[in-house]
């Protein structure tokens, strides 16, 4: 199999989904991911990922690196450090990483997400 370059402005469908209820702070929001990519051994993704306003507990097991292509989201660490970004920002969140992720502008961010297998 020939390697190719996947670009990430591709029509690709997207799965629509909201955060599971017990993780739900405020808002109704609705979420959409475009997955361009996951690699051969399943620990990889690349690709879009947008919401509609609200707020939720998250814990991550993955490292993610977010690019902001629109809008703006605050989040907020358990230890209380607030972090905000917006369109341009580029940003990870790394393993280990629990709080809250609250859109306040409906938002669109390129992510890469690596998540070691156990």
């Amino acid at each position: 199999m020939t390697a190719r370059i996947i670009p990430l402005s591709a029509n690709v469908a997207a799965e629509v989904s909201a955060p599971a209820p017990d993780r739900l702070i405020d808002g109704s929001p609705e979420q959409r991911v475009s997955n361009y990519f996951t690699d051969p051994s399943g620990q990889f993704f690349a690709g879009r990922w947008s919401s509609t306003r609200g707020k939720w507990r998250v814990r991550y097991t993955e490292n993610e690196l977010c690019v902001m292509m629109a809008g703006r989201i605050v989040l907020t660490a358990d230890d209380g450090a607030v972090s905000s970004f917006g369109a341009g920002d580029a940003f990870v969140v790394p393993a280990g990483f629990a709080g809250t992720w609250e859109v306040v502008v409906d938002c669109t961010k390129i992510y890469a997400i690596f998540e070691k297998l156990t």
